[in-house]
């Protein structure tokens, strides 16, 4: 029964998402890469939302969770914030520009060479941690649901390989050939989907705490493991309070602001008015993020009084010993449809990024639109491929899933969001003080994370948490950047062209709710603490 529920739901998703592209001109850049410039706000809030609520997010930090408790939902609610300013700063000038691509909007501003760095630190972010993690854990999850291990006779590791590359082939299918309109159509169904299913879980977990009863369930979890429910987090903690002055932000602010698989999204908008009203109702969502992504990870600690060998399965196993069988055909549906979402949102944004930025750029300069979406979605095949190939050797990774992602985004966040905020807000610095800065920030991120961290840990000397690196390693790139500006400035003030596809008139209701949305996350904050 579980398999037919889980049958009939994945195909009615793709029957109405081909529905609703049937019509579209998937030959033309726009077309394919923007869905034609038609996509509304809630289709946009749908996507965004399931392009980022995917198996890395769900298993990763309820994993997190699992091990440290409350305070890793800052990923959730500070994300509000990041998306209320992309809605008032970011994406009007975006949308005024009438571009596809980040890197675009770089090369106007910088020139060619700076948007093919940017490009290719993209290409290798989604080729190196995106796509890769969101496979593993997608599988992870399914793997431990359905027991597909014992029914293939497989070790857990082995059989990893199998439900990647049917995860990752099926994604492919849909982000290669679909394009963005048939990736945000999907996503929207099963943004609905995962939002109901997953509110279910730790639903049916406190019933299975208190007897029947959730809020009694709430009050033994609370009352049982208090140290979980500390927001604060303690110097050891993976999300220390301070990070969220420091890295915190930067992660947000280039994720949901300049990352080009969650932009993309916003800039296929049919109005800047449309594009606003889909960031705010993600960030409005985003604040009972917790409640999916947080919560079931505490909850799994208690049934299993912490004994689990792998903290990313403990929101599988919670699954698997709460929810009602005749649920999780559904809900493995509609997991499966998240795991699909990123992994083809990242893929769709690549073959965009390839496509247009360097098919177009340096490989063929006379290319048709034709031949341009040709060669991304070849380019696409080639970069799927690479990431199933590579995100099985994933399982067991020390400090988990979550933690090693963002870790490694480290890498191109800093330098990226550094760059584009100063494009945005700074006339005067230039191509060079950019593209020392990016290169500057990659190369001592890499090394103090990779290199001089594992050594003051085997000595015992002091490192600081990732994300205040971050946060040191933004503020060099800036100063830097003024810097070598400041020695040898431009010869003019950069003036931005407009170019803009689509009607940029401001939704009318943009600032009361971006009040509203960013007083709930402080109000938040103040309350759990």
């Amino acid at each position: 029964m579980s398999i037919f529920f889980f049958a009939t739901f994945t195909l009615l998703v793709a029957f109405i998402a081909w529905r609703a592209t049937r019509n579209t001109n998937e030959n033309s850049s726009d077309g394919y890469f923007l869905g034609g410039r038609s996509l509304t706000g809630p289709v946009i809030a749908g996507s965004l939302l399931l392009t980022n609520l995917s198996t890395e997010q769900i298993v990763g930090m309820n994993g997190v969770s699992f091990r440290d408790g409350l305070p890793i939902m800052a990923y959730e609610v500070v994300a509000a914030i990041a998306m209320v300013f992309t809605a008032f700063i970011l994406l009007p000038k975006y949308l005024k520009s009438g571009i596809a691509t980040i890197p675009q909007f770089l090369e106007r501003r910088y020139g060619k060479s700076t948007k093919t760095i940017v490009s290719l630190l993209f290409l290798l972010g989604y080729a190196i941690s995106m796509l890769p993690t969101v496979l593993y854990s997608g599988a992870l999850a399914i793997n431990t649901m359905f027991d597909i291990p014992e029914s293939l006779g497989m070790s857990a590791e082995s059989s990893l390989w199998v439900t990647v590359w049917a995860i990752g082939i099926i994604g492919s299918i849909y982000a290669i050939f679909g394009g963005l309109k048939a990736v945000a159509v999907s996503d929207s169904i099963n943004a609905i989907g995962l939002i109901v299913g997953g509110s279910l879980i730790p639903i049916f977990g406190l019933m299975h705490i208190g007897n029947g009863n959730v809020f009694e369930g709430l009050n033994i979890l609370t009352t049982a493991l208090p140290e979980k429910f500390d927001i604060i987090g303690g110097p050891d903690s993976d999300v220390p309070f301070w990070t969220l002055f420091t890295g915190m932000i930067i992660v947000n602010f280039y994720y949901w602001g300049t990352n080009q698989a969650i932009i993309q999204r916003a800039l296929g908008a049919k109005s800047l008015k449309e594009g606003q009203k889909g960031l705010l109702l993600a960030a409005f969502i985003k604040i009972l993020g917790p409640f999916i992504v947080v919560l079931p990870g505490i909850i799994a600690f208690y049934i299993f009084n912490g004994n689990l060998s792998n903290a990313d399965e403990a929101y599988p196993m919670l699954v698997k010993a709460v929810l009602p069988t005749m649920f999780i055909g559904f809900f493995a549906a509609v997991l499966f449809g998240a795991i699909l979402s990123s992994f083809n949102s990242a893929l769709n944004s690549s073959v965009t990024l390839f496509g247009l930025d360097f098919y177009k750029e340096y490989i063929n300069k006379t290319a048709t639109e034709k031949q341009v979406v040709k060669a991304g979605k070849i380019f696409g095949i080639v970069l799927a491929i690479f990431s199933m190939a590579i995100a099985p050797l994933l399982y067991g990774v020390q400090g988990g899933i979550f933690t090693y992602l963002q870790e490694l985004n480290g890498t191109h966040s800093v330098p990226i969001l550094a760059i584009i905020l100063v494009g945005i807000f700074s006339k005067r610095v230039t191509t060079k003080a950019a593209n020392i800065s990016i290169l500057f920030s990659v190369i001592v991120y890499l090394i103090m994370l990779y290199v001089i961290r594992p050594i003051c840990l085997e000595s015992g000397t002091y490192f600081p948490n990732f994300l205040h690196l971050m946060g040191i390693i933004f503020i060099f790139a800036l100063v830097i950047m003024f810097i070598v500006s400041t020695i040898k400035p431009r010869d003019t003030d950069y003036i931005q062209e407009f170019t803009k596809q689509v009607d940029i008139t401001n939704w009318k209701y943009l600032k009361p709710v971006g009040f509203i949305i960013t007083t709930m996350v402080v109000a938040l904050y103040i309350y759990l603490s």
